[in-house]
């Protein structure tokens, strides 16, 4: 029994000389192009059949254009077709089959008819990209402003997958030490529960929405074939609708996705959406940095300046202090002229108001009056002004301007 076993060489050998043998021809196969890429000229690409109705991968195959052969199919295909020669395009090839020991299986494109139509993946983005537009709402995600310092991070993917160890390592151990707080909600992102997963990973970050400054959805490897997912328009709608920057590295170089088309930024990779935000830090750092150059350079001058002042000052001093007290001597003077002359002009004044009130008392003086021929009529010493206050029999003087006379009242009337 043993003596019969076969290598596995063998049974790759066997399986090659019984495909050349049961289909040496070329064939028309019906598929949608996935991964497709160039490398020194060839193509290299996967060809991929769906359920219609679940949209799952039914059949994979491997396929190789050769560069001669690629260089004529894509110019022709492109020239009639108006479209580059992508992923998710349907295409109708004629193929040859082989089967290598050490390859496998794989398809040798030979021709294409350009005539076939776009493939489902790309009808269906290009349907839903429409529908966003129609909606008003393919670039409001895109609108939003990313935070100056975006340092609190809500991750979506999966906790084992290994572009978000990436994205985590870049973070943590990024050249100037910013500080970033990470946290994963984990979601599934291969398969047909993508676009749910994805979905309520972010409705639980939007019940603590103000704890966050970015979303990060990160995927990172993985075949081309297995983006399906994120081309969804509900996905596609609550991401361009979403009240945080959302930042996307789901997939390759040479693939996007409608999640893509919507997010504020799309990166290549996990670890290209930490440099990102390590950016964004760079930037805000050289901003402070520049500032506090400024301030410094400003502060500086100013001492500058004021050191200049006091200087100027500390000479101008004394100058200025003499001239000062020059100035108020003069004012003194001045004021010392004023005094004088208005005390002087008081004095008159008032002396010329004390003659008048001397005069004034002259008119009415008893001498006055006694020159005038009047005269005043005195008992004990007190001028009698009413005939009631004297009797028959008093002594009264009476003066006038030359003395004085002493009679007797005798009678009264």
């Amino acid at each position: 029994m043993r003596e019969e076993a076969l290598t596995l060489h063998d049974i790759n050998s066997l399986v090659r000389r019984s495909i050349e043998q049961c289909m040496p021809d070329e064939y028309w196969v019906q598929a949608e192009t996935s991964d497709v890429r160039s490398n020194n000229g060839h193509c290299y690409l996967e060809f991929v059949q769906k359920d219609p109705r679940s949209n799952q991968l039914i059949a994979k195959a491997r396929g190789v254009i050769w560069a001669k052969t690629y260089h004529m199919l894509r110019m022709y295909f492109e020239e009639s077709t108006g479209q580059s020669f992508t992923s998710g395009i349907k295409v109708l090839v004629k193929v040859s089959i082989q089967f290598h020991e050490l390859f496998g299986f794989s398809l040798m494109v030979n021709d294409i008819d350009p005539t076939y139509t776009l493939g489902d993946l790309a009808r269906r983005r290009i349907e839903i990209v429409k529908q966003l537009e129609a909606d008003g709402v393919l670039t409001l995600n895109k609108e939003l402003e990313i935070p100056a310092l975006p340092q609190r991070i809500a991750v979506i993917s999966s906790a084992t997958a290994a572009g978000y160890g990436d994205f985590s390592h870049q973070l943590a151990n990024n050249a100037h030490g910013y500080a970033f707080y990470t946290e994963l909600f984990p979601a599934i992102m291969q398969g047909v529960q993508v676009e749910d997963s994805i979905l309520k990973a972010l409705d639980r970050i939007n019940d603590r929405i103000d704890e966050f400054d970015v979303v990060v959805i990160i995927r990172g490897g993985g075949a081309a074939s297995d983006l399906s997912g994120f081309d969804t328009y509900l996905l596609a709608a609550a991401c361009a609708q979403y009240s945080l920057p959302i930042i996307t590295g789901i997939g390759h170089e040479r693939d996007d996705t409608v999640l893509d088309m919507v997010a504020h930024t799309r990166v290549k990779t996990p670890t290209a959406a930490a440099e990102l935000l390590i950016g964004y830090m760079d930037v805000a750092a050289e901003r402070l940095a520049m500032l506090s150059q400024r301030i410094k350079e400003g502060v500086g001058n100013r001492i500058n300046n004021e050191f200049y002042k006091l200087e100027s000052l500390r000479t101008r001093m004394p100058n200025l202090i003499f001239k000062r007290m020059a100035t108020e001597k003069m004012q003194l003077k001045l004021i010392q002229k004023d005094l004088t002359q208005s005390i002087r002009n008081c004095l008159s004044k008032e002396k010329h108001q004390l003659q008048m009130i001397k005069q004034r008392l002259y008119d009415i003086s008893p001498e006055r009056i006694l020159a005038k021929g009047y005269s005043i009529t005195l008992m004990n010493g007190k001028p009698v002004t009413n005939v009631n206050d004297v009797e028959v029999g008093d002594e009264l003087t009476t003066l006038v301007k030359e003395g004085k006379l002493t009679s007797i009242v005798k009678q009264k009337s």
